[in-house]
């Protein structure tokens, strides 16, 4: 009997650890994709993280990269990481906002007015808060990294003034904030994965679109637009996101490296973002884009226009967590 109760405890232990995470010392190999090319800025970060993973795991864990949307936009690769086929991206706000919905306050237009107002949220309980929403969505949240200041570009005329926006089709991403947002402001807002944005404006399917400048230049569309607006509608952070599937059978050793890469990697991919996008501004003029900025008092005007918005959204996605966002915004301002 006794020998039996022992060999019965050690089966029962045995099955306990391989159903728990893997021992560090295995070999982990993991698949990130994202949509933009290889050289943008998020694809830069992915490399330093994919280096720094493969530095603190002394070449144990082995990073595949895929981009340019190899594996699919956006939307496919969240549903990609969900099943487990994929194990992380970069991904806008507003494509979490389906899984929780207080990612949505970081969409509201017109919300930020600098990198340090967006830091101060980000980096604070607000941001720590929004990514303790993920593990119950089927995923883990790394941290937030950058991908800029939003403008508007299109083929037909500059952007101005709010009348500007009548009518123009402009590809917004496949969120129902950027869908409204546009609507309000005058513009027929269609959603559309970034795979099929170029060969859109080239066939004047769409008139134009809404991206940092990092975005436009990387994606080549200086070569099917005329005209650039600094609108600044929208400040995106990128959110770092793992599959919890994967998540779930590594170790906490290696859990820890992938988490200190992600914090290194997005304070590199920061700096590279801001200071891409600022020299995109101006190698996308030197291509023949013709950029302009709209004034204060038109700014105002467009904040107006969406005020319907922002006050859904921040009703929808939690108006005390809203407050605190204010409230660390207002901080920022009131610095000297």
């Amino acid at each position: 009997m006794k020998t039996r109760t022992l060999l019965a405890l050690a089966a029962s232990a045995l099955l306990g650890w391989t159903a728990g995470p893997a021992l560090a010392q295995e070999s982990v190999s993991l698949r990130v994709a994202y949509v933009q090319a290889p050289d943008h800025p998020h694809g830069l970060g992915i490399r330093r993280f994919a280096e720094l993973v493969q530095q603190k795991s002394a070449n144990r864990i082995e990073v595949k990269t895929f981009g340019s949307a190899t594996l699919g936009g956006d939307v496919a690769v969240l549903s990609s990481l969900r099943g487990g086929t994929v194990d992380m991206t970069v991904v806008i706000p507003s494509l979490l906002t389906g899984m929780a919905k207080e990612f949505v306050l970081l969409d509201l237009p017109f919300l930020f007015g600098s990198y340090a107002e967006a830091d101060a949220v980000l980096d604070g309980p607000v941001g720590k808060r929004l990514l303790e929403l993920l593990p119950d969505k089927g995923l883990i949240g790394l941290g937030y990294w950058d991908h800029g200041f939003r403008i508007v570009t299109n083929s037909r005329r500059a952007i101005t003034k709010v009348e500007d926006f009548a009518g123009l089709k402009l590809r917004v991403p496949q969120s129902t904030i950027f869908i409204e947002t546009f609507t309000a402001l005058g513009a027929n807002a269609v959603p559309m994965p970034i795979p099929e944005l170029y060969s859109a404006l080239e066939t004047r399917a769409m008139d134009g679109q809404e991206n940092p400048y990092a975005a436009v230049e990387a994606l080549k569309l200086q070569e099917v637009q005329k005209f650039a607006s600094a609108t600044n509608h929208a400040y995106n952070p990128l959110v770092v996101v793992f599959s919890k599937m994967k998540w779930d059978k590594l170790a906490p050793a290696d859990r820890q490296i992938l988490m200190d890469a992600a914090a290194e990697a997005g304070a590199y991919e920061r700096k590279v973002s801001r200071e891409a996008n600022d020299k995109a501004a101006e190698s996308l003029k030197a291509k023949g884009l013709q950029l302009n900025t709209v004034g204060a008092a038109e700014l105002a005007r467009m904040r107006e226009k969406v005020g319907a918005v922002n006050a859904k959204y921040i009703k929808e996605g939690g108006e005390k967590l809203a407050a605190e966002m204010m409230g660390e915004i207002a901080k920022v301002r009131g610095k000297p």
